[in-house]
């Protein structure tokens, strides 16, 4: 234990040593920490935080690219027909992901909506403009896995939800009102539903708001045979927060642009996107597939091993970096024994939040989880949770901040947990 502390306090020397001289210079971490203190958002009297939890909406989700932010100021220095602008979108995007056709939308919430929109009235005005009003129509939407938190989306373009928890249950959910499959499956899985989608002859929605990284499932859905795939604009691909992109055969993305903006009585009229949310979500996909992803990994993961390099000088604390399988960045897993501590994640991240800067961390918490806690609580109860930090939301210098307010929060709860 003595050799394996040494290697640990031998490991996290330089690194505090750095901190001690920056402190005392007032550069580098502590330059972004006083930063924090005096913005835009504190002069309105809203607190900016750190973010270690990664692309949440309710967190604002991620910071745009240099690119985006670019194509935007240019886009908002014209007018332009958004019903031509939509069309040399789609294919421009279809250019980029091998898909069929494409079109930029409200968030992946409102690529649910509008796909729904376009399989149950396709073009046709009359029913374009029934919506959402089904009476003799097609509409009901078979629900891969179960209800979502987020299958508003679908039935307030009409949809009626067909519950389906596995693969095996989707050809006995399909009726001959069957307009659509959701799916959130991983492809293993996803690769079965839609064999039963095609033999079927029903469109299969594939929802992977926040699949990206990593960013080669823009071409994959398509090559697997997807019928709609969409992702969050605003999360992985750090394009306009309200901004999503929906990918697939032509005719159906035809459909859902039918029955969205700019369409004066189109039932997803509300979910407009702008000339400059459209711009630059698709700056974002052509600035992620030029994009030397290892090379980001690397300074993604360099971030968090130095907070696990600093926080495992706390005796009985381990933190590991692992690339977790979805949403594929490096990020850092902390653990310590909570019982005999006397002290939760739930504390720590508590605190985290509380402190100046404000650091939020993922836990197993939901705070935008309101709606569908009734539904979760009939689960098999948490275990003890980890806390982890995910490293994309993470802007250089930060690291620092979290790592140093982590040591003193875990150094006094363990001494306080031994003492007691």
């Amino acid at each position: 234990m003595k050799r394996r502390s040494f290697v640990k306090w031998a490991a996290a020397f330089p690194l505090l040593a750095q901190v001690g001289w920056e402190q005392a210079l007032g550069t580098g971490w502590a330059e972004v920490a006083r930063n924090s203190t005096d913005n835009i958002y504190t002069r309105l009297g809203v607190k900016p935080l750190i973010n270690g939890r990664g692309t949440w909406t309710y967190l604002s989700a991620s910071l745009e690219l240099p690119e985006v932010r670019t194509a935007q100021v240019e886009a908002a220095q014209h007018f332009v027909n958004i019903f031509e602008l939509q069309q040399a979108a789609g294919r421009r995007l279809a250019e980029l992901t091998g898909a069929e056709s494409g079109m930029i939308t409200s968030g992946a919430a409102g690529a649910m909506a509008v796909a729904t929109a376009g399989c149950i009235a396709g073009t046709d005005p009359d029913k374009i403009w029934q919506l959402p009003d089904t009476d003799g129509l097609k509409n009901e939407v078979v629900m891969v896995g179960g209800r979502s938190v987020f299958d508003s989306a679908i039935r307030l373009a009409g949809g009626k939800l067909v519950l389906a928890e596995s693969a095996d249950q989707i050809p006995n959910a399909i009726t001959k009102n069957t307009v659509m499959i959701y799916t959130t499956s991983e492809p293993e899985q996803l690769a079965k539903e839609i064999a039963i989608a095609k033999a079927h002859r029903v469109p299969i929605f594939m929802d992977a708001a926040d699949g990206i990284p990593p960013v080669n499932k823009l071409q994959l859905f398509n090559k697997m045979g997807c019928d709609l795939y969409t992702f969050s604009g605003g999360k992985g691909l750090c394009g306009p927060q309200s901004s999503g992109i929906l990918l697939g055969r032509k005719d159906l993305i035809d459909a859902a642009l039918a029955n969205s903006n700019p369409w004066e009585g189109a039932v997803c009229r509300p979910m407009k996107v702008g000339k400059e949310e459209i711009m630059g979500c698709l700056a974002a996909v052509e600035a992620w597939l030029k994009m030397d992803v290892p090379k980001l990994n690397r300074e993604w993961g360099a971030r968090v091993q130095r907070i696990a390099t600093l926080v495992g000088t706390v005796p009985g604390v381990e933190a590991n970096v692992y690339m977790p399988e979805e949403n594929q960045c490096p990020t850092l897993m902390i653990s310590w024994d909570q019982k005999a501590w006397r002290y939760s994640t739930a504390d720590c991240a508590r605190q985290l939040l509380e402190g100046t800067p404000s650091i939020a961390v993922l836990t197993e918490d939901n705070p935008s989880d309101v709606l569908s806690r009734k539904a979760t609580a009939q689960k098999a109860p948490k275990k003890d949770d980890k806390l982890q930090i995910v490293s994309m939301t993470l802007r250089p210098g930060e690291e620092i901040i979290i790592a140093q307010r982590l040591r003193q929060l875990l150094t006094h709860a363990r001494r306080q947990g031994t003492q007691s």
